[in-house]
């Protein structure tokens, strides 16, 4: 019995080890990551807003510039984030509680995105013009990595949809543009490095943005509906945001959510990790 004992302790003694040289070298890996984005982009903050840029936009895009920015708001190069929140694995899961913090560039489109729950972390990113998913099992096992042109095209345009974060990236300019469709619609197109991306982006009455919906991959074939919806706006860092998200897939069956995340923290210009 002392012997078993003694055998259970050293088991348990190197899985310990091996779960916290695990995480160690996973944090290692993430921050590396981190520097990498940030190291790829340049400082815009010299770039600042003026009313006069909104000339010729669609009236609800109009209103939510004049709401979230004011005159002279310089432009957002680097975002890094925190948030709380529930996420699904399957839209046949339970929900499960995660934490995330992600940064963002803007000068040249990149974000990477960490979420960690008492099972897994997973890094979503888009850096040097690539898309890419990895999960780790206990911060350990990799159990899914996913590259390609499908996750170029996510990735991106989870960038894209999440700029509400950092809004100057909304901006118009030559690869981001603006079209009218109503009172409270319009259309955004972004293009970039062969990417053409979309939303329709519905406002309400007081200018804030409460839907974007596009069309992402949801496996390597099949493009599907893909919905962010936004609320809960609140003054963070002189820049009106929106501080609760929930994403969801609208398929022919219905609508699956499967991420409700809580903002914690924005801030801007500071390109390092937390």
């Amino acid at each position: 019995m002392k012997k078993l004992m003694i055998i259970t302790l050293i088991v348990s003694g190197i899985l310990l080890i091996t779960l916290v040289i695990g995480r160690i070298n996973l944090s290692n890996k993430f921050h590396h990551q981190v520097k990498e984005l940030f190291s790829q982009s340049k400082n815009i903050e010299g770039k600042t807003f003026t009313y006069s840029q909104l000339i010729g936009l669609p009236e609800p895009v109009q209103r939510y510039f004049k709401l979230v920015l004011k005159e002279g708001q310089p432009y957002i190069s680097y975002a890094r984030i925190t948030h709380g929140g529930q996420f699904k694995t399957g839209l046949d899961k339970d929900w499960i509680n995660i934490n995330g913090e992600q940064y963002a560039t803007t000068e040249k489109p990149g974000f990477i995105w960490k979420g960690s729950t008492t099972m897994f972390t997973a890094r979503d990113m888009y850096i040097k013009d690539k898309g890419r998913l990895v999960v780790s099992l206990f911060s350990i096992y990799t159990i899914v990595d996913g590259a390609g042109k499908t996750f170029d095209q996510g990735e991106l345009l989870r960038w894209l949809g999440e700029s509400v974060l950092y809004p100057t990236n909304l901006l118009p300019g030559d690869k981001l543009q603006w079209f009218a469709i109503d009172s409270r619609t319009a259309k955004l197109t972004f293009n970039y490095d062969g990417l053409s991306l979309f939303y329709i982006v519905s406002f309400n009455n007081a200018g804030e943005i409460i839907q974007l919906e596009s069309k992402r991959y949801m496996d390597k074939e099949n493009l599907e509906t893909w919905v962010i919806k936004l609320a809960d706006y609140k003054v963070l860092n002189q820049i009106i945001v929106p501080t609760a998200f929930e994403v969801l897939w609208r398929l022919k069956k219905g609508d699956f959510s499967y991420a409700k995340f809580f903002i914690k923290t924005v801030e801007y210009n500071v390109p390092k990790a937390f």
